[in-house]
């Protein structure tokens, strides 16, 4: 049974659940898309990069079929790989399987990438950008988007420093949408102010919202709920975009599939792609 199939019989009338009630992570009978065969301390081998990577389109493409009324309008969600801490022959691979969309952490690590890899990649940052970080990460040619602005004075130096290599950046502004205090992210009500700022901004474009939902499946709701009713908001202001409209960066591999449901257009994916991250030293703990 492919994919789309295993979503439609998950959502069958002997089986049918709601995915806006509590525990709504991904549903068992999807996780094996999720799975993958692992080699050598945890690392995926090249090959199981593309199967998993393919899996993982299978199964976007099947919940978004599932959820086609929910989303009617909307475009089909983007796949972001997130490629942090991954070799290049990895990223690699997975290019060769026709991805072109890949998020890092580190603005080091994504300039140095950017180098060995083919110039068609879009990259995403989606790590915290610091001050002191912002020119070399706006030399690399193919950066595609800043997924995480979350203070007017990062929005104006990335306005200054664009104005100083005479190019523009598409920026998401990172929202907190949970209280837990190592969550990076603008507070929601100071949000518009940001906003507003942004537009006001001519090097920088506003493209979009982005949060990280609630590590309590319970909790995923209601975050991803709060930023589609901020984007409303968002889309009110007379500076924005309406022709384009702003999209939503939610849902990672745990709460993939109600993100979907609430409308995000891009979600991002790592270890279910690329494997967990290598361990170095004994683990603590």
């Amino acid at each position: 049974m492919n994919v789309v199939s295993a979503a439609a019989a998950f959502l069958s009338a002997t089986d049918k659940v709601s995915l806006l009630q509590p525990a709504c992570r991904l549903h068992p009978r999807f996780s094996f898309v999720l799975r993958g065969r692992m080699s050598g301390e945890g690392r995926a081998e090249t090959d199981d990069v593309v199967e998993r990577l393919l899996r993982t389109r299978e199964l976007i493409a099947g919940l978004t079929q599932v959820h086609a009324a929910e989303r009617s309008g909307m475009r089909d969600p983007l796949l972001l790989a997130v490629s942090k801490t991954k070799p290049v022959e990895y990223i690699r691979a997975a290019y060769d399987a026709g991805q072109r969309h890949f998020g890092e952490n580190y603005a080091q690590e994504l300039v140095e990438k950017a180098r060995q890899l083919p110039d068609d990649i879009k990259w995403h940052m989606i790590g915290h950008v610091q001050s002191n970080k912002c020119k070399q990460l706006l030399e690399v040619p193919n950066l595609h988007l800043i997924e995480t602005v979350d203070s007017i004075k990062l929005a104006t130096k990335l306005d200054d420093v664009c104005s100083q290599l005479n190019r523009t950046v598409d920026v998401f502004v990172e929202v907190k949408t949970s209280a837990e205090e190592t969550k990076s992210g603008v507070e929601p009500e100071a949000l518009i102010p940001l906003v507003d700022h942004i537009n006001a901004c001519p090097n920088v474009k506003l493209r979009g919202l982005m949060t990280i939902g609630h590590p309590d499946p319970n909790e995923v709701v209601s975050c991803f709920t709060k930023l589609r009713d901020l984007k409303n908001l968002c889309m009110a202001r007379p500076d924005v975009n309406k022709e384009d409209g702003l999209s939503l960066s939610m849902g990672m591999s745990g709460d993939l599939e109600v993100a979907i449901q609430l409308g995000s257009d891009e979600v991002r994916i790592g270890s279910a792609i690329f494997g967990e991250r290598v361990r170095k030293g004994p683990p603590s703990g």
